[in-house]
């Protein structure tokens, strides 16, 4: 009998070991699943009703709130409390918002939390949960990707970006980067580019571009490199060569607009309709267009021109000087003497003077003789230095191999940091 028993206890203990899985649980017991709660603006949401529009214009915040039940007393208290994190002052129309409402023990509703939106990434919560006030700021979870696009030019940049449904920003982007080297005021039917970029997602929702990685732009038959590269503290865009592509004097001294009249040393006037020389280009821009110094230089004339209205001219280094003329006004702290530097907003473009509509009349002079201002030698910034040469070549053959179409996962380029001494500037490295 004992033995039937210590036989019977032997199979019941085998049989449950043999019943347990692999992490020790019955094999008719499942893992209990954490439950899945939905975050909004790092909030559980689950327990609340939410609703959301946008702040309208003339709107107080204390009037939107009073909507939702808060009380004069509560945003008086709300003002204090976000002056040193975000004033409500900055609060914008137009701007979304969302409410958190929950149901209390009487079944009516009281707001927990209130949402702004900065923009499309960054937000703030004020929170009135249990009659305290809590204020933080957040970002929204936004994903990163590594994008590769090509387009052919049929009549300019910005037409071309529109027409593939390419992101606005790339053009602003791309003139930043080729503004000293690419006329883009002379771009030419069949000019074409590759550019690849990190684009910034939020769920699926484009909200803007990151790094540009590389590009390779193809203008009147010449292919300009533009790579990314550390020298000294800041990453800027070099040549294939190693040239920089910032050169001594920008292309134009202004953006998104057409050359209305080149320099001639016989043009008809539009205006006295006689022939005299015209010594300057015309971009034709609309009226406030900000105008900008192409180098670096003092202010040597700011007043009335004449014929040429408002008038700016700027000495730079090479006994160069530079004239902005038509001008509708002046930027702030823009005297005679002021030291300017290359891209400082210097002006708006107007119709002063002798003029049929805004433009503006750009001008060089070389050693005091007017010369065409398209085509002005251009001197490139100092280039790729020599102990850097070896570490920039590595990264340069890596992005154009990418841009070419023919880079292996392993080639993409995802750092610029400096690599150390003693490691190949071709081992990829994560920011």
């Amino acid at each position: 009998m004992k033995r039937f028993i210590y036989l019977a206890l032997t199979l019941l203990l085998f049989s449950s070991v043999a019943c347990r899985n692999e992490h020790g649980m019955d094999e008719d017991t499942q893992p209990i699943e954490e439950p899945q709660h939905t975050l909004l603006y790092g909030i559980i949401a689950d327990n609340y009703r939410t609703e959301s529009g946008t702040i309208a214009q003339g709107e107080t915040l204390g009037k939107l709130l009073g909507r939702y039940g808060v009380g004069a007393a509560t945003v008086d208290r709300l003002d204090k409390a976000a002056k040193d994190i975000f004033p409500l002052r900055q609060i914008r129309a137009d701007r979304p918002y969302t409410v958190f409402m929950a149901a209390d023990s009487t079944g009516s509703e009281r707001l927990d939390y209130f949402v702004y939106e900065k923009d499309v990434i960054e937000y703030v919560v004020f929170g009135f949960k249990n009659d305290s006030i809590t204020i933080h700021q957040g970002e929204k979870d936004v994903t990163i990707r590594r994008q590769m696009r090509s387009s052919v030019i049929e009549s300019s940049l910005w037409g071309a970006i529109m027409r593939d449904s390419l992101p606005y920003a790339l053009a602003a982007d791309l003139e930043e980067i080729y503004q000293w080297t690419v006329d883009f005021f002379g771009i030419q039917k069949g000019d074409n580019f590759t550019v690849i970029y990190d684009e910034k997602l939020i769920d699926t929702t484009h909200v803007g571009i990151g790094r540009i990685w590389g590009a390779k732009f193809n203008h009147a038959g010449k292919e300009v490199y533009a790579i990314p590269f550390q020298q000294g503290d800041k990453v800027q865009y070099w040549e294939y060569n190693g040239a920089s592509l910032r050169k001594q004097l920008l292309k134009a001294p202004l953006k998104f607009t057409r050359i209305s009249s080149r320099f001639s040393r016989s043009r008809l006037h539009p205006v006295h309709r006689v022939y005299r020389p015209h010594l300057g280009v015309d971009y034709a821009a609309p009226s406030g267009t900000p105008v900008h110094a192409v180098a670096d230089g003092v202010v040597s004339f700011k007043g009335w021109g004449g014929g040429g209205g408002n008038t700016i001219r700027i000495k730079h280094a090479g006994n160069l000087e530079t004239g902005y003329l038509h001008l509708r006004g002046f930027a702030k702290g823009i005297n005679k003497g002021t030291r300017v530097k290359q891209g400082d907003l210097i002006g708006y473009v107007g119709s002063t003077g002798t003029s049929t509509g805004p433009h503006l009349d750009y001008r060089i002079w070389k050693n005091g003789v007017n010369i065409d201002p398209l085509k002005v030698p251009q001197e490139p910034a100092e280039p790729i230095a020599e102990s850097n040469k070896a570490a920039f070549e590595a990264i340069r053959d890596r992005i154009v191999a990418e841009l070419n179409g023919v880079a292996t996962p392993d080639m993409i380029v995802t750092s610029l940091e400096p690599q150390p001494a003693d490691s190949t500037a071709m081992a990829p490295k994560n920011e």
